[in-house]
């Protein structure tokens, strides 16, 4: 800032050199010489106040500069910070992407064998429902060939009884249409009436003892005269001869008979015959005998038949062990109807549909 030009005094005049009389009149130099001085002053005053907030000016430039320096070591310091914090970010990120990877990996391993696993349950349970299924269906067709050569129905009771435990435990629901199978068909079972073979069997071998005793139509009844000629303790001898004299006419009396004849081919069988006719009777019932053990029921019927038709045809009717042989063949042929087992096809049935999967 250039300062105003030096004001040049004019050399004094005396005190009375600008003040012309009384009237005070101030000369023109005069007051050019004090509007300089306060000129003089009001510069020296503007310089001071510029110096002034000059000083101030650059007191607050220096305090901004200052604070501005704090903020941008403090700034440099938080960009450092947050240098430092992002790439702990970066590498946390890198990280959590690494083990997000890997966690998905294992996850997708994890349903791989969960499907697996599934799929591996499904097929054993399939497995372990068919292995039931065909145990039940093989144990099931034993126990009715057994109950057939048997000709008892608890093989087949046992076998259906075994096979409801089983679908009971393995609480499958497509096996409730076996279960309920299984249960009629015991019902049905229950309430059959069976006849007993070994019953029939003893029955048949006892008309096979009594065949050999059982008379013929045309057999002469034989006289037991043993002990009749002896003489009795006691009897004196007339009377002796006199039963003598009465066993001779009682045979002359059965020398001729008179009965009515039915069948006259039973009557005229000659002794060969006769035995021929009681073998054939025999060989009837063993024929039945075995058709039963071997559960041929219409063919032990038939022979049972024909045996009965023998009896009645050649045999005497009014004997006492005739009439009681043809009670006891009547009673054979009487259980032989009832020898029909149940039959298990609604349990069959069932098993074949539970073997299809449906």
């Amino acid at each position: 800032m250039n300062a105003d030009p030096p004001v040049q005094m004019a050399p004094d005049a005396g005190p009375a050199a600008g003040i012309s009389g009384a009237t005070g009149h101030i000369d023109p130099p005069a007051i050019g010489s004090a509007r300089s001085s306060g000129l003089a002053l009001a510069a020296l005053v503007l310089a001071l106040a510029a110096l002034v907030a000059t000083g101030m000016a650059w007191q607050r430039v220096t305090g901004m500069r200052e604070q501005l320096a704090r903020q941008s070591a403090e700034s440099a310091a938080l960009a450092v910070e947050a240098r430092s914090i992002a790439r702990q970010a970066q590498e946390l990120a890198r990280d959590t992407a690494a083990r997000l990877a890997i966690s998905e990996i294992k996850l997708s391993e994890v349903a791989l064998q969960r499907v697996q696993l599934e799929d591996l349950i499904q097929s054993l349970s399939r497995s372990r429902d068919e292995n039931l299924v065909v145990d039940i269906d093989s144990a099931v067709r034993l126990a009715q060939q057994q109950a057939q050569l048997t000709g008892s129905v608890e093989p087949l009771v046992a076998a259906l009884k075994s096979a409801d435990l089983r679908v009971t435990r393995a609480a499958q629901p497509r096996l409730a249409q076996l279960q309920r199978a299984i249960a009629r068909d015991l019902a049905r079972i229950a309430g059959a009436t069976v006849s007993d073979t070994p019953t029939l069997l003893v029955r048949i071998d006892e008309l096979l003892r009594m065949a050999d005793e059982l008379p013929l139509v045309n057999a002469v009844a034989a006289v037991s005269a043993s002990g009749m000629l002896k003489r009795r303790d006691g009897e004196t001898m007339p009377k002796w001869w006199e039963r003598i004299l009465q066993l001779v006419g009682q045979e002359a009396r059965n020398l001729l008979r008179v009965s009515r004849i039915e069948q006259p081919e039973a009557a005229l069988l000659s002794p060969e015959q006769s035995f021929f006719v009681r073998e054939n009777f025999k060989l009837k019932l063993l024929n039945a005998r075995l058709g039963l053990l071997a559960r041929q029921l219409e063919s032990a019927r038939a022979d049972l038949a024909s045996a009965s038709a023998s009896l009645n045809k050649y045999f005497d009717p009014a004997s006492r062990k005739t009439q009681s042989a043809a009670n006891l063949l009547q009673q054979v042929q009487g259980q032989m109807k009832t020898m029909e087992l149940p039959r298990v096809d609604e349990t069959l049935a069932a098993l074949t549909t539970a073997a299809a999967g449906r």
